[in-house]
């Protein structure tokens, strides 16, 4: 088969990793970079770091808002796949190229392969929660990481083209943090194990509203000893709020880092305090305490299971949370067991069959 691979985000460029591996074993992919993240520490450095096969092509999106990005990559795309007349196009998670890739094929009468279906927060302000649900109603086969995502499907009456094959997060984050652990990061920014907590910032709910990012930056502040790769975006609110200047007196803030040095600082990390879905399922994974900076997650199973805690945007909750919060029961194997790349494989193979 020939598939045409849409990613554009950093966690989009984690899972294909695996997955890309095995579908080249049989099939031809064409991999297609939308520049939904540009900068080099959020694109090129994943591509080289995880070995990820250079991009046929890039179409150099960029920024912008969420309707004339969307459009620019749906109209781009559409040109791609009448150039290439792929079998299948493949899409990963809950981003604008997501739900591009997904649109422009659907038009065209291509069947769509979607990574991650049936996640749900049940937050229809999120524009990721639009994604994921446009994406899974126009899919032909629809790649669940959990049981629960299964159930999510089932209960919008999506039950065929329905796949449970684990989460290739877990793929990745096996393969790679052994690599991870001889990273010199900690010993770099003068961390030891144990000793700091980890936060990442950059949801749109978070970021775009001055009254919570103020409160999430003091109570990270508060809380002592926290280390912040911080998103571009979310430097750029930050000055734009006139916020900075304290926070990063308070907070250290480092340049947004690679796969391998971000498994690393989360592997050492006491606590992680983030508002990214991938991060609360990888801290799950890794065995660390995670506080969640947004009202709702996807990554139920974490809350449930008693390894994460959503603290909204709300200072003294944040703060309490953080030096309250001890999981107090065993990690199951919810996301699967590193399988999930040649179990996608084979679904998409038989697909051509």
């Amino acid at each position: 088969m020939k598939i045409l691979t849409v990613v554009g985000a950093r966690p989009q460029f984690i899972k294909c990793a695996p997955v890309s591996r095995e579908l080249r074993k049989e099939h031809e992919e064409v991999l297609v970079h939308t520049g939904q993240h540009y900068d080099r520490e959020m694109s090129d450095l994943f591509f080289e770091e995880l070995g990820i096969p250079h991009p046929d092509h890039n179409l150099g999106i960029g920024s912008g808002t969420h309707g004339h990005q969307t459009g620019a990559m749906l109209a781009a795309i559409e040109d791609l796949i009448l150039q290439e007349t792929p079998d299948c196009v493949l899409v990963y998670g809950d981003t604008n190229s997501t739900l591009a890739g997904a649109l422009a094929a659907a038009k065209l009468h291509v069947p769509v392969a979607h990574v991650e279906a049936g996640l749900r927060s049940f937050d229809r302000r999120m524009p990721e929660e639009i994604n994921r649900v446009l994406t899974d109603h126009i899919s032909t086969l629809l790649l669940c990481p959990t049981q629960t995502a299964v159930e999510n499907l089932r209960s919008e009456g999506i039950t065929r083209g329905v796949h449970l094959t684990g989460d290739v997060m877990v793929d990745a984050l096996l393969e790679h943090t052994r690599v991870a652990q001889a990273s010199p990061v900690l010993a770099d920014l003068g961390l030891s194990a144990g000793t700091y907590r980890l936060a990442t910032v950059h949801r749109a709910e978070n970021t775009d509203d001055p009254v919570k990012l103020a409160a999430i930056m003091r109570a990270l502040g508060d809380i002592g000893d926290v280390v912040l790769p911080c998103h571009p975006r979310t430097e750029k609110m930050l000055k734009g709020f006139g916020l900075y200047e304290e926070a990063n007196r308070r907070i250290t803030f480092i340049k947004p880092v690679g796969y391998l040095e971000m498994l690393a600082l989360e592997s050492g990390a006491q606590t992680i305090l983030t508002d990214s879905g991938g991060v609360q399922k990888e801290a799950y994974v890794l065995g660390v305490p995670c506080i969640t900076m947004r009202e709702t997650t996807e990554w139920v199973e974490t809350v449930q299971d008693g390894w994460n805690i959503l603290v909204g945007s709300d200072h003294d909750v944040i703060v309490r949370a953080a030096r309250e919060f001890v999981p107090e029961i065993e990690r199951s194997d919810v996301f699967g067991k590193g399988d999930a790349a040649s179990a996608i494989a084979r679904v998409i193979g038989q697909m051509g069959v």
